[in-house]
């Protein structure tokens, strides 16, 4: 028997579930799996549990339900109600990965999905359902799922539901459901509103608190910036070209901002996408899969339609906006450092955000670190220090070796350093340039104070004849300079589009690149003419 049937035999489970829980990878039981897995195989109490995102908690109450019921029996035997459609979707998912030896079946209904199918996939026998309350009162009413002999009803997320307004749902719901079942109640804050559900639908209790791991993960960093309203996309993009392979949750109050910032990123070609309630179920669902599957790797998200979302390798949690509270900001951050692996939580926070900042902390009670974001010179370090990383793993590995005969003949006609500079500025282009990083608005004062000349600014400004009536807009601008000096947008500072003309900052470097190569006048925009903005219009 391997290490993780070893410590999960012991809670009681058999050996067809313990070999589910060891394809899933599971090794050790998490507290809330200790605490809540043996009661509920027992089955004397119910349980009314208080944990967070990232808790285990799924498996906690999935587990013995696949082990109490029987299969096939032709009736409906548990019923989990969840906030959202997501993790309606994500719950059914688990629980046919763990019953995958038990032979039980799992239907996932919830709103956005054609009724008719759902309807189709009732009139077979169903073991589990996990859904939204809404849809699964529509459907108790058409006849169609009957729950007057379920033996286990969970509500996942009470909280949550009660936040949305499902209380009278729930209750319509559970006074369908028979007297003696076994219930579970999990939630992340106990409200009076939860309490009382608890003392009117399920027997004797006992209550499970599990502290979150999110607030005290060793695995998780947690940080701050404090930076002007104005300047968050620029504190953003300064952390990804700091760390490019990011991969993880932006979090937005709401879906304007979301749609906002995604709108900013899609101008830079950054790939993300964002998730908010105004989303179509068959996008969400689309949108969701991609993001787990990596096809992007920054998603950005308002906090309910991130609900549901359960992915171990995210590296970074972003929050874009403050939480509103610490309950928030625990259920943001416990997304990342998961599975033994090291995640980072960073929040943004305005100089009028810093008091709501300190409250996170005190409730909390984790030291979150207030940081400077990285400089441009931190940045090139870094890309340098990985570069070098490279070519160490590349050597180590021999497969330089075929190219062997290729350096030899190089070294024969260019001397050493201008063969290496040369190769670095094809390779890594304008990566290693300092003046290729926009600065913030606290560098420039900096440099204010030190008195610089005017044109020892980092960025030039560029005057473009074309505008929002030729239809250009900061998009098909970075596209056109993508497609004619393959500077990507991510390297290009403010574009600023007006009817006829468009100002665009960049480099010196990248500006002069930019005007030679759009006096070639090549492909079907000959008429397009760039030259360096007149000082008047600084």
């Amino acid at each position: 028997m391997n290490i993780a049937l070893e410590n999960f035999s012991c809670l009681g489970l058999t050996e067809k579930t313990l070999n589910a829980i060891a394809k899933k990878g599971y090794e050790v039981p998490s507290p809330i799996q200790e605490k809540a897995i043996p009661l509920l195989l027992n089955g004397e109490k119910d349980v009314l549990g208080q944990a967070q995102t990232g808790t285990g908690k799924t498996a906690a109450f999935a587990l013995p339900i696949i082990e109490c019921i029987t299969p096939q029996l032709g009736n409906v035997q548990a019923i989990v109600l969840t906030p959202t459609r997501e993790l309606a979707i994500q719950l059914a998912k688990d629980f046919e990965d763990f019953s995958c030896n038990a032979g039980t079946t799992t239907l996932a209904v919830y709103g956005g999905q054609d009724i008719d199918i759902q309807l189709r996939k009732l009139k077979k026998p169903c073991d589990i359902i996990v859904g939204t309350p809404g849809r699964v009162i529509d459907l108790m009413e058409r006849g169609a799922l009957d729950i007057s002999e379920i033996t286990f009803a969970v509500l996942d997320e009470a909280d949550e539901m009660l936040n949305m307004g499902f209380v009278e749902d729930i209750e319509l719901i559970l006074r369908a459901a028979p007297q003696d079942k076994r219930m579970l109640l999990f939630s992340a804050t106990m409200p009076d509103e939860i309490l009382r559900i608890a003392e009117t639908f399920m027997r004797e209790y006992e209550l499970v608190n599990v502290k979150t791991e999110a607030t005290n993960s060793a695995l998780t960093e947690q940080i701050f910036y404090e930076v002007k309203r104005a300047e968050k996309l620029d504190a953003l993009l300064r952390l990804l070209d700091y760390e490019p392979d990011m991969y993880g949750i932006i979090f937005c109050r709401t879906r304007d901002d979301a749609d906002e910032l995604y709108e900013k990123l899609r101008t830079r070609n950054i790939k993300a996408e964002a998730l908010h309630g105004d989303i179509s179920q068959s996008q969400r669902i689309k949108t969701i899969e991609g993001f787990k599957t990596r096809k992007f790797k920054l998603l950005i998200a308002t906090d309910v339609a991130a609900r549901g979302i359960d992915i171990n390798t995210l590296t970074h949690v972003i929050n874009y906006s403050i939480p509103e509270n610490s309950e928030i900001y625990v259920h943001r951050i416990g997304r990342t450092g998961r599975a033994g692996k090291n995640g980072k939580a960073v929040t943004f926070v305005t100089p009028g955000e810093v008091r709501r900042m300190n409250h996170i902390k005190r409730d909390v009670n984790v030291d979150i670190k207030k940081e400077k974001l990285p400089s441009p010179q931190e940045i090139v370090a870094k890309r340098f220090e990985s570069l070098q990383e490279n070519i160490r793993s590349i050597s180590e590995k021999n497969h330089h070796k075929c190219y062997m005969h290729f350096a030899e003949q190089m070294l024969d006609e260019f001397a050493p350093d201008l063969l290496i500079a040369s190769m670095l500025r094809n390779f890594c282009k304008n990566e290693l340039q300092i003046e290729s990083y926009r600065q913030l608005d606290d560098e420039k004062s900096k440099k204010k104070a030190g008195r610089p000349e005017k044109k020892s600014k980092n960025y030039v400004r560029l005057f473009f004849n074309c505008g929002k009536d030729d239809g250009f807009g900061a998009k098909k601008i970075l596209d056109l300079i993508y497609n004619r000096t393959k500077i990507k947008g991510y390297y290009i500072g403010k574009v600023d589009c007006y009817d006829r003309f468009t100002y665009v900052e960049a480099s010196e470097t990248d500006a002069e690149l930019i005007i030679r190569r759009f006096k070639e006048k090549k492909g079907k925009d000959k008429r397009i003419n760039v030259e360096y903005a007149r000082e008047e219009n600084f």
